[in-house]
């Protein structure tokens, strides 16, 4: 099928959802996530190659866990099916109403994006996601995976297409472009008269490429080089819990810390506890002069390791004098991600909530809360980075626009 006939048929699937009621885009919903579970066996034999082919090509540790499927994860892509059913239609929500003195009756009406297009990499449990979400918008979805994972990724169309059948729907509510070479997409970035939205998930360079060649309007979804700062007044037990948490319980995902400032005052004291702790995941950390002085076997920080996105069992350590300064360090090299400052001093917390400059900031909780389904948005379609539209993590209301109706009683302007 080429580019074109895929476009078209995306197009002619849009005015069918646009117009779908609430009741059937749920059943739909539960349908497709029984049919996950039904057909588990056959996905994770597809994500098998996958993972075999990975493996071949030496792929990191952390990019090789966000392309494993396993049944709980596939179990956790149906209940995220579930969730989204559960949740309340946006499309049809009257944001606002009002009558001006022309005596109009003016209301502001949320409606769906259009067809969206979605560029990702090795995450394949994102296919189910996305369809969910726009599905539950009433947006078609055009869907781009990489290379790494094309087996999973036609395995869960696959199965979604067959759902989507099975309740009525057109099969063309979800489509993935098989060709997964450079040259497609390329073309799939240009074709603006049938994608609306193009939303890219994955590397810096990923994002950047997409941002930079694509004719259609682009939601950008930021690669994570993600701050916890350590307070002088932090309880130091708490910051050893998070920062282990934020680091090591998933390091392939964008919301994992990879960058650690700690106030010079307290350094001695919690740098040793934390890299004995870190010592169980053999996390390497690379720290300035002043973090070597407390752990003399840590390696030495350079400029680049700042503002750079690990993905691996790697943590930089920046150790600074105030809350001032960690805050200018955090907004310098962060991508506008999540910033978390451990403290119990309530200035401090308040100061870095409403200084540092990114999607979402915490004071006293890991880094890894930032994410649709913790937000309680059933799933998301991504987290943006940028800040016209949408920011943070991406669940239904940020998959629509909005539309005024206006009702008259004959008004005429003069």
């Amino acid at each position: 099928m080429t580019l074109e006939q895929i476009g078209q048929r995306a197009k002619e699937a849009e005015p069918v959802l646009r117009v779908m009621d609430r009741k059937h885009k749920d059943q739909v919903l539960l349908c497709a996530a029984e049919y996950l579970i039904q057909d588990t066996a056959f996905i994770l034999k597809a994500n098998d190659l996958d993972m075999e082919n990975g493996k071949k090509r030496g792929m990191k540790e952390g990019l090789l866990d966000r392309l494993k499927l396993t049944p709980e994860r596939i179990e956790g892509m149906a209940e995220g099916l579930r969730q989204i059913a559960a949740l309340s239609d946006p499309v049809g929500e009257i944001i606002s109403e009002w009558t001006p003195e022309n005596g109009l009756n003016i209301k502001r009406v949320r409606v769906p994006l259009g067809v969206i297009g979605i560029i990702y990499e090795a995450r394949p449990n994102v296919t189910a996601d996305a369809f969910g979400l726009c599905f539950k918008t009433g947006n078609p979805v055009v869907l781009r995976g990489g290379s790494d994972a094309v087996h999973s990724n036609k395995a869960i169309v696959e199965v979604l297409q067959k759902a989507l059948e099975s309740c009525g729907c057109p099969a063309y509510a979800i489509q993935l472009l098989e060709d997964t070479s450079r040259e497609t997409a390329a073309a799939f970035m240009k074709l603006n008269q049938y994608i609306d939205v193009l939303i890219p998930r994955g590397s810096a360079g990923l994002i950047a490429t997409v941002v930079n060649n694509s004719t259609i309007p682009v939601i950008e979804t930021g690669s994570g080089n993600c701050h916890i700062y350590v307070d002088e007044d932090a309880d130091l037990e708490m910051a050893v819990n998070i920062v282990y948490n934020a680091k090591t319980q998933r390091i392939g995902v964008c919301n994992a810390c990879e960058s650690l400032v700690v106030n010079r005052k307290i350094k001695d004291a919690f740098l040793p506890l934390l890299a004995q702790r870190l010592s169980e995941k053999k996390v390497e950390l690379r720290g300035d002069e002043a973090a070597r002085e407390a752990v003399p076997s840590m390696t030495e920080a350079s400029e680049e390791d700042w503002g750079t996105e690990y993905l691996d069992y790697i943590l930089s350590v920046k150790t600074v004098d105030t809350t001032e300064e960690a805050i200018g360090h955090i907004n310098r090299y962060n991508t506008g991600h999540s910033e978390a400052i451990i403290t119990e001093n309530q200035e401090h917390a308040e100061k870095f909530l409403r200084e540092v400059d990114a999607a979402a900031v915490y004071v006293n909780a890991s880094t890894r809360f930032t994410d649709g389904f913790e937000f309680g948005f059933g799933a998301e379609i991504g987290i943006s980075t940028q800040k016209l539209h949408a920011r943070g993590p991406m669940g239904l209301e940020a998959l629509t626009s909005y539309k005024y109706e206006i009702r008259g009683t004959g008004q005429t302007r003069g």
